[in-house]
């Protein structure tokens, strides 16, 4: 390939003209970014109400009318002259920006690109200014109330090469519409509407954030979330993180503020995500509105021309706030978030093993007071009309007395068993349904986590040991990576080159297949290696595990044991999902159930 022929040319100045066009370059991308600038300088004006009208995507016009201080007049031109700012005046005002716009770029630049008339009157002036194309035109007398007009029409212009990177009309209406969208959520204290060729898309009040953001995402979002509010030390975070069932195939409600600036920060949406992982699918995105508010000097907004990039001073430090923050809403489970979340699971071996040995039909199966779930004969004794008859098949259905007025247990009382799957139960609100090995699998994930968190994984010895054959690289991966094993819960070692035997697993997974634990544990670490399992990919392996060992379908469960599944599950963090991000149980509500059988109609 040829290299392209430069003309020698003298060094010389650009032309303001130019330079404000190379700089629009960067901030005006397209008609949204004009809207973004535009309302940021709104709100920094301090308005309270704001009207954007477009007109063909805001390529032929977007004017943005707000009731903020205004301009005045003499200082007009200045407003349209580059790098000229209010809310800057030295080094130290950059360090600690406080303001949604500062670089004093936007206006002249896209002046520089598109036919703009700035029309401003502040408090106490007798009419309003109004300044027509560039930083050296003249103010002149004009009508309009207190506040800001900015209207740009014929974007591109006099660059027309650029008007052929724009996309069709709807999708530039599209991104626009977005960005008010964005901006709207960060501040529901202010109106805003939005009008596309002359036709009203969106209008929302001066309301509360709830309000806002349900408006905005809709009922969907608005039913599925759980609120947030946290701080530590100059951090806070707060706002609404949507529930695991209310994730999108598209991240595409996901909203994140920086001292009340949207931003799209790597950093960010990790620390989301890695909180999320345990109770979202890989390919699904949580939804969430969630604000950061820090000291000012402890961010850089200045990283990038849009500001839609931010930088940490301490950026570890952020990351763990926000991921330790949003895990412990998660924690909840629908059924006890209107209290507080319920305490950490104590592991025990005991607590998990009447739901995995059948020949066990004891009435009120008893467990570890750490869990606080034990129920006793006579607790059972007055739920129900008769002691069941245990020589009556699992899945009869018992007649249940009125629950407790408090609702102490929101999970209700077991009714039945449908299809060896599902548990039916009764709660003062209607009818739950549970997935028994979603449950249960989520059960044991938590325990496990617990005990290795702690440094307590309690391990069976097995009596005769499991061996079984095994290629060379299992073998040497069990050799290699003995001390993970052990602080996993495992004895795996090597009888001959191509034989392994299982001497100990894990207490809480003692009625598993040990070969198929054994041979999924030595391929995670023989994938990822042993410290990698224990820190970075343990959960995965954890809910593997967890997986083999819950109770599986077909199980039948006496009333007892289902009744204890369902307190072990109130007494479980993060017992709305298993581990693959599925629900484990769903509520009908009695209005739902009168509605299928047309009650009240």
């Amino acid at each position: 390939m040829n290299a392209p022929h430069i003309p020698a040319r003298p060094i010389q100045a650009l032309s303001d003209q130019l330079i404000s066009q190379i700089a629009a370059g960067e901030v005006v991308d397209r008609p949204s970014a004009v809207v973004k600038e535009l309302l940021e300088n709104a709100l920094d004006a301090g308005a309270t109400q704001i009207t954007v009208r477009l007109e063909e995507g805001g390529v032929k016009r977007i004017a943005i009318t707000d009731n903020g201080r205004g301009i005045p007049p003499e200082q007009m031109p200045l407003a349209l002259a580059r790098h000229a700012t209010s809310k800057i005046a030295s080094l130290d005002d950059l360090e600690n920006v406080i303001t949604l716009g500062f670089r004093g770029e936007a206006l002249a630049s896209i002046a520089s690109v598109a036919q703009l008339t700035l029309t401003s009157r502040t408090a106490g002036a007798a009419h309003a200014w109004e300044l027509a194309g560039s930083q050296h035109s003249q103010a002149a007398p004009s009508s309009g109330a207190q506040g800001t007009t900015v209207d740009v029409r014929d974007l591109y212009f006099n660059t027309p090469a650029r008007r052929k990177f724009l996309k069709s009309e709807q999708t530039e209406f599209g991104h626009c519409a977005e960005v008010v969208r964005r901006i709207a959520l960060s501040r529901p204290d202010v109106a805003f509407s939005l009008s596309h060729n002359g036709k009203t898309v969106e209008h929302w009040n001066v309301s509360e954030v709830d309000k806002r953001s349900a408006h905005i995402l809709g009922n969907e979002f608005a039913n599925a979330r759980m609120p947030l509010d946290e701080s530590a030390g100059p951090l806070r975070l707060y706002g609404f993180v949507g529930l695991p069932t209310a994730s999108k195939a598209r991240a595409d409600a996901q909203y994140f503020y920086v001292n009340g600036r949207f931003v799209r920060d790597k950093l960010l949406t990790h620390a989301v995500r890695a909180a999320y992982q345990d109770v979202l699918h890989g390919d699904r995105y949580p939804s969430y509105v969630l604000s950061l508010d820090l000291d000012p000097a402890l961010v850089d907004v200045n990283v990038h021309p849009s500001k839609i990039e931010v930088r940490f001073r301490d950026s570890r430090a952020v990351h763990q706030f926000i991921f330790h923050a949003i895990s412990r809403v998660l924690a909840q489970t629908s059924a006890t978030a209107a209290g507080s979340a319920p305490a950490p699971v104590t592991a025990t071996p005991a607590a998990i093993s009447w739901i995995r040995e059948p020949q066990q039909a004891t009435f009120a199966p008893q467990f570890s007071s750490g869990l606080g779930v034990a129920q006793t004969t006579a607790s059972y004794g007055a739920l129900f009309a008769s002691t069941p008859d245990h020589n009556v098949a699992p899945s009869a259905v018992s007649t249940p007395q009125a629950l407790p007025a408090d609702e102490e247990h929101p999970l209700g009382f077991a009714l039945a068993q449908l299809h060896g799957i599902y548990v039916l139960a009764q709660n003062t609100k209607g009818l739950i349904l549970v997935d028994m090995h979603a449950a249960h699998e989520r059960i044991l994930y938590e325990q496990l986590k617990n005990a290795l968190d702690a440094d307590a994984m309690q391990v069976q010895p097995l009596l005769i040991p499991v061996t079984f054959y095994a290629d060379p690289v299992e073998v040497g991966t069990a050799q290699e990576n003995a001390d993970a094993l052990t602080a996993l819960g495992f004895d795996i070692s090597a009888l001959s080159p191509t034989t392994l035997a299982v001497r100990a697993i894990p207490a809480l997974l003692k009625n598993a297949d040990a070969q198929s634990l054994a041979r999924d544990v030595l391929r995670d670490v023989r994938e990822f290696g042993g410290s990698r399992v224990l820190v970075e990919r343990r959960n995965e392996m954890l809910g593997t595990l967890a997986c083999h060992t819950a109770v599986r379908a077909n199980r039948a469960l006496t009333i007892p044991e289902m009744n204890a599944l369902l307190r072990q599950m109130e007494a479980t963090e993060r017992a709305d999902q298993c581990n693959h991000g599925r629900p484990t149980w769903v509520q009908l509500a009695l209005s739902d159930l009168d509605k299928l059988f047309l009650r009240g109609q």
